[in-house]
């Protein structure tokens, strides 16, 4: 090894990406995954320039196990189905998780129970940055709108 390579920065998981899919275009999938599967006081956060590690959150609720896993599974097939991506990581389970996050790499999707999405509150931890819940019947997300 030479003194060269031994100082040379390695480069983190987080900054590979292959997708050529930008986040707000993820975001406005998994956001229609989860309405149509009934998600509750589903919101879109934007955390460019806030966070280094993830462009958007979606953060959705589901009443119950099963709905928790249908929107999982919403979200997953749509992305893959729509844009050709998969979850590059997923934590928690459904059917026993009542937290679910995928990540998407530019987008984390959270998938809550009632009572967790009070407890952690992310809107508040992140009140920082620009959200908008989006209404069942939205046709437009202004959050995700195209850039000019």
């Amino acid at each position: 090894m030479t003194a060269s390579s031994s100082t040379t920065p390695t480069t983190s998981a987080r900054t590979q990406r292959d997708s050529p899919v930008p986040g707000r275009v993820l975001a406005r999938l998994a956001v229609e995954a989860a309405l149509d599967k009934k998600a509750k006081a589903v919101t879109v956060m934007d955390l460019r320039g806030i966070s280094g590690e993830v462009d958007y959150f979606v953060l959705a609720t589901g009443e119950s196990d099963l709905q928790i896993r249908a929107i999982t599974e919403g979200v997953v097939s749509r992305l893959r189905e729509e844009v050709g991506e998969r979850p590059l990581h997923r934590e928690g389970s459904p059917g026993t998780s009542r937290w679910i996050v995928l990540d998407y790499f530019d987008l984390a999707v959270h998938i809550f129970d009632p009572e967790l999405r009070a407890y952690y509150d992310l809107e508040r931890l992140w009140g920082d940055a620009p959200m908008e819940q989006v209404a069942e019947d939205a046709t437009e997300i202004a959050l995700l709108a195209e850039e000019a």
